[in-house]
This record gives structure tokens, C-alpha cells and sequence, in this order.
């Protein structure tokens, strides 16, 4: 899926990727500032979440519970400074729980990834209009 959407319409978005989601890990690829962390909230949001979504830029990794009681992490990797480090909170254990994965700046973590995920690319256009590829 490819396509370029305006921030107020995020919704309909997350709810494509959504339908979509097979695998449990999702990569979001972008630069700084280009809507990784709004995209999960909105995510988020049509999973049914109802704890405040934010980025785990310190901590590395938040967990949620979707409507139906299961987990989702988030993680910001972009403070990691190692591999060693992943592997010391434990990544591979979430990688490997068969819950759902969002990973922002997951080229930190690359080695450690199986061939078995989803990814997005966003491209910031303008000031709320971003580009958005889903490799499904």
C-alpha cells in the first residue's frame, strides 16, 4: 500500500494497515519528526487501547493492552547505543512472544530481526501531509 495522507486523516489509515497486519512485527521507518509515534497512536486507538499512548524514547519500550486483553509494545530504539543493549532489556524475548511489535528506528536492532515483518516507510511532504508505504 502506497499512499499520501493529511495528519487529520489517520484514522482510515490505521485501520488499512490493520487489516493487514499478519505478521506481529511492525518496522516504521522515517526521520525525525515525520509521525512514527502519531501513526502508533493511531494504531493504538482502532486496537482499542485506552491507556495514554506515548514514546518510550527513555524507558525503550512501552506495553498496551488492546480490546481483547492482548499486549502490544512499543518501542523507540533511537537512544539504543548497542546490540548488547537490546540484549540486555530483553528484545528478543518480545520479539519472540508472538505480540504485536511496533518498532520505531528498528535499524538499531536489524541483525536481530527475523525475515517475518511488516514495514512502513513515511515520508514527511509538507507540514501535515506525509507519504506512506506498508510493505503487507
Amino acid at each position: 500500500m502506497e499512499t499520501a495522507y493529511a495528519l487529520s486523516e489517520l484514522k482510515p489509515i490505521a485501520q488499512q494497515i490493520i487489516a493487514q497486519w499478519k505478521h506481529p512485527i511492525l518496522l516504521l521507518e522515517a526521520p525525525m519528526g515525520a509521525g512514527k509515534t502519531t501513526l502508533i497512536k493511531a494504531l493504538c486507538s482502532e486496537l482499542g487501547v485506552m491507556q495514554a499512548v506515548s514514546s518510550p524514547t527513555f524507558s525503550l519500550v512501552n506495553s498496551y493492552q488492546d480490546s481483547e486483553g492482548k499486549t502490544l509494545y512499543h518501542f523507540d530504539l533511537y537512544r539504543l547505543n548497542s546490540l548488547e543493549e537490546a540484549l540486555d532489556i530483553g528484545i528478543e524475548e518480545y520479539l519472540d512472544s508472538g505480540a504485536r511489535c511496533m518498532i520505531e528506528w528498528p535499524e538499531r536492532i536489524r541483525p536481530l530481526l527475523s525475515d517475518a515483518f511488516h514495514q512502513i516507510q513515511i515520508e514527511p511532504l509538507g507540514a501535515n501531509t506525509r507519504k506512506l508505504i506498508f510493505d503487507a
